[in-house]
């Protein structure tokens, strides 16, 4: 989100003092007064930062399937959306940034105004992926802080004291069956390798039990 945000900022920057056709009027130091080089500038650095936000996006999604193989399936599903929003709010960015380019090219107009349209995209784009962030950053400390065990066992938990459990009935929505069975397919995934995992651990226990005894003649 720093990044992002410095990002911006210079690329503003840059966008208002460095844009004058008329060299004379120009405040941006070195030979970047044309519109062209500005417009350059920013999408090659527009580019690195796609590829800083891809890099991000495959570490977090790294992350939540380690989470989700160790059983906590809701913080999964509650931010499958949100893992993904940013890098596909920069995508579309980028996109706009594309269109931009193509129009410049076929209706040349001044310089000054496609840089201007380009700050516009990069300013629209900042905040749709800063509230995104700042969103998906809100539920994974509130998830930190709480430190919950395994999904399963904190269901367990609820089912051993009726009175919190809410009851549910009457008619149920699709979408409601559909993450119900979602749900059920994790918890069962979940089972299957922590079942597996205790197999392994208790073959370990018992070769190292019968390594241990004396043998006898």
């Amino acid at each position: 989100m720093f990044i992002h945000l410095v990002f911006v900022i210079l690329a503003f920057l840059t966008g208002v003092l460095c844009s004058y056709p008329n060299p004379n009027e120009d405040k941006c130091p070195g030979n970047y007064t044309n519109p062209l080089k500005v417009q350059t500038v920013i999408i090659l650095g527009k580019v690195i930062l796609w590829l800083l936000h891809l890099l991000l996006e495959q570490y977090i999604q790294y992350h939540h399937s380690k989470v989700r193989n160790r059983g906590y399936n809701m913080i999964y599903r509650s931010t499958r959306h949100l893992k993904r929003l940013a890098l596909m709010i920069h995508s579309t960015g980028n996109t706009g940034l594309l269109l931009t380019l193509c129009i410049q090219h076929s209706f040349p107009e001044p310089g000054k105004l496609y840089v201007a349209l380009i700050l516009a995209i990069l300013a629209l784009e900042l905040i749709c992926s800063l509230t995104c962030l700042l969103i998906y950053t809100v539920k994974i400390r509130k998830f930190n802080k709480a430190k919950p065990r395994p999904d399963v066992l904190e269901e367990e938990k609820i089912y051993a004291y009726p009175s919190s459990v809410n009851s549910e009935t009457g008619f149920r929505t699709i979408s409601c069956l559909e993450e119900i069975v979602e749900k059920q397919g994790d918890i069962i995934l979940y089972l299957k390798r922590h079942n597996a995992l205790l197999s392994k651990r208790l073959l370990t226990f018992t070769s190292s039990d019968l390594g241990s005894q004396p043998s006898r003649m």
